[in-house]
C-alpha cells in the first residue's frame, strides 16, 4: 500500500473542469421517488439527507425522476457501519429492458473489521460481464464519500473522492457495444445478497445486526455541452479527460487497491480475452 502521506497528497484529487449546459444540485424531494421499501427508504433534512435501510423483511432503493444521456452524476454515500456481511449497497445508472444499458457501483458488505469491495461494471445491450473490483483507501462507513461516473460517447469514467479508479472506453471500432444510444436513470438500492455477496456466500447477514442503513447526500447531475473534444491541458482540463496527473493516480488505484480485474481472468476466458481489454488503457 502507498503510504499515509502519499495517500493524503493524493486524496486532493483530479480537477476535472467541465463545459456545462447544466448542474443541478440535489434536492432528493425534487430529484428522487422512493422505489419500494415502504418506511424503509426515508428523505430528511429538508430533502438534504437520504436514506436507505435493510432489515430481515426488506430492503429499500430509490431512482431518478429523470433520465440523463452523458454527463457527469456526483453522490455522497455513507456506508452500512459495522457488521454489514451479505449486504449490498447498489448505486448505478440503468435503462430498463433485455437490451439495457448499465454502469454500476456496488459496495459488497463484510464482517465488522474487514474492508468492503467495491465492485463495478458495465453494461451495454444487455451484457455486463465486465467487472472490476476494488478496496478502498479509507473506511467508507465513518465518513461521506463522493462517488462519480463520467459518461461520454467516448468513455466511461469512475471516480471516488475525484480520483479516477476505471475508464472503460468506447471500442465498436472492435465491435463492442457501447451504451450511447438509451437514456438512464440514477438507481440505488440496499439489500440482502448474502447468497454470494460476502466470501462468494460463505458468510451470512447477522439479522441481529439489523437494520442495515446506508446515507445519501449531496447529489449533482452535469450535463456536457460538449462531448466530441479529446484535449488535454495540464492547468485545465477540457469535457472531463484526464491528464498526467489524473492518468497516474489511475495506475495507482489499479496497483495497490484493484483485486479482481476481468481483462485478467484468462480462466474465465480460455479463448482469448474481450476485445476491448486488448486495447490501450489510456
Amino acid at each position: 500500500m502507498a503510504s499515509s502521506i502519499s495517500i493524503h497528497s493524493m486524496l486532493i484529487g483530479v480537477v476535472i473542469i467541465s463545459s456545462l449546459i447544466a448542474t443541478c444540485s440535489a434536492n432528493f424531494y425534487q430529484d428522487f421517488d422512493l422505489a419500494w421499501g415502504d418506511h424503509r427508504a426515508k428523505i430528511f433534512n429538508g430533502g438534504q439527507l437520504l436514506s436507505l435501510s435493510l432489515d430481515k423483511i426488506s430492503g429499500s432503493g430509490f431512482q431518478s425522476k429523470k433520465e440523463y444521456l452523458f454527463g457527469r452524476i456526483d453522490m455522497q454515500l455513507k456506508l452500512v457501519a459495522g457488521n454489514s456481511a451479505g449486504t449490498v449497497t447498489a448505486y448505478y445508472l440503468s435503462s430498463q429492458g433485455p437490451t439495457h444499458d448499465e454502469i454500476d457501483f456496488e459496495f459488497l458488505g463484510n464482517v465488522s473489521g474487514d474492508p468492503y469491495i467495491l465492485h463495478t461494471n458495465v453494461f451495454s445491450q444487455g451484457k455486463g460481464n465486465r467487472e472490476q473490483q476494488f478496496y478502498l483507501w479509507f473506511d467508507p462507513t465513518k465518513n461521506f464519500h463522493t462517488y462519480s461516473i463520467i459518461w461520454k460517447p467516448q468513455h466511461i469514467i469512475f471516480l471516488v473522492d475525484n480520483i479516477p479508479i476505471r475508464m472503460f472506453k468506447n471500442a465498436e471500432s472492435v465491435g463492442v457495444p457501447f451504451p450511447k444510444n438509451q437514456p438512464m436513470r440514477i438507481y440505488s438500492s440496499l439489500w440482502n445478497a448474502d447468497d454470494w455477496a460476502t466470501r462468494g456466500g460463505l458468510v451470512k447477514t447477522d439479522w441481529s445486526k439489523a437494520p442495515f442503513t446506508a446515507y445519501y447526500r449531496n447529489f449533482k447531475a452535469t450535463e456536457l455541452s460538449s462531448v466530441s473534444s479529446n484535449s488535454f491541458s495540464d492547468s485545465a482540463l477540457q469535457n472531463n479527460e484526464l491528464d498526467a496527473y489524473g492518468r497516474r493516480r489511475l495506475r495507482w488505484v489499479q496497483k495497490y487497491f484493484m483485486i479482481y480485474n476481468y481483462c485478467n481472468d484468462l480462466k474465465r476466458f480460455p479463448q482469448g480475452i474481450p476485445a476491448e481489454c486488448r486495447r490501450s488503457r489510456f
